[in-house]
């Protein structure tokens, strides 16, 4: 059984993002997915206006007036929420260390499937593959993919995002949608990233703290590398420190994106200490006027 404040805490959760979906994210996750394509639904006699591409001839012969074949959206998808549990979700220089913004980003995205009718299933990875949850349906399932992703503790420290699309492209066969959230502190998975992308629907979340990408002039401090250990003292006083890592951060940064977008890979930037709902509603705004061009 689970502890009190555990349930506590699942429940806020729940409660939060149930709310943000039933307000004001559910009409933009449902225009911004497609579903599988068209399914046929029934025959109907035709009526002034139908497209005479649909006439079912062989209907139409049977009964001596015209019959128009009608389709529906097959709505129904796959969402699977890759999530990075790596030793570097464990920083923070506001209320929520990343991880946990990470948690109520993938039970946010969770809820919105399940709303949408929509099975959902979750990785969680950091250098190795920690936990896969085959997609399902229902309450009690996306409340145990909120749990997972709120308490497993990993046994990795480090990141592969290239193992985590390696095990993806095995694991899941038909066309899915595919949320990665993660810091994208790695390298060498780019090649992994263009295959999964062009066999899924595959969108980018990157979850950063703003103190990355400008350092306040607060002296010498003690950083460790939370995934290797390594320890290192910075002078922060020093204007050429800050600048240098500031422009460290923006060249990682616009590196990322510039892939991201010559790859047509939907991206959203998750700032750890502002409103995550608005970057991604803005995300599937986008989409949404895409998919209607």
């Amino acid at each position: 059984m689970l502890p009190r404040e555990v349930l506590k805490k699942i429940r806020r959760i729940e409660i939060t993002t149930s709310r943000l979906v039933d307000d004001v994210f559910s009409g933009e996750y449902h225009s911004s997915f497609r579903g599988r394509g068209m399914e046929f639904s029934e025959v109907r006699e035709y009526i002034p206006g139908d497209d005479i591409r649909t006439i079912d001839w062989n209907v139409t012969a049977r009964y001596n007036r015209p019959f128009v074949k009608v389709f529906r959206e097959e709505r129904e998808l796959t969402v699977v929420i890759a999530v990075d549990l790596s030793a570097s979700g464990l920083f923070g220089s506001g209320s929520a260390f990343r991880r946990d913004v990470s948690a109520e980003l993938a039970a946010l995205l969770a809820f919105a499937a399940i709303k949408n009718n929509d099975k959902v299933g979750l990785l969680m990875f950091t250098d190795r593959i920690e936990k896969f949850i085959p997609p399902r349906k229902g309450r009690r399932h996306v409340l145990r993919i909120v749990r997972d992703v709120l308490y497993y503790a990993p046994t990795g420290r480090k990141t592969s995002i290239a193992n985590a699309l390696d095990y993806l492209l095995n694991a899941i066969k038909k066309r899915s949608v595919i949320f990665m959230i993660s810091d994208f502190f790695d390298k060498g998975f780019e090649d992994k990233l263009s295959i999964i992308s062009s066999k899924h629907d595959f969108v980018a979340i990157n979850v950063f703290d703003p103190i990355e990408r400008a350092w306040p002039s607060s002296g010498l401090i003690n950083l460790i590398d939370l995934e290797t250990g390594t320890e290192s003292t910075i002078d922060l006083y020093s204007k050429e420190n800050r600048r240098r890592f500031a422009l460290a951060a923006t060249d990682r940064i616009s590196k990322m994106r510039h892939y991201f977008l010559s790859h047509d890979i939907d991206y959203a930037d998750i700032n750890t200490r502002e409103d995550y709902a608005e970057p991604l509603i803005r995300l599937f705004e986008k989409r949404a006027r895409r998919l209607r061009r």
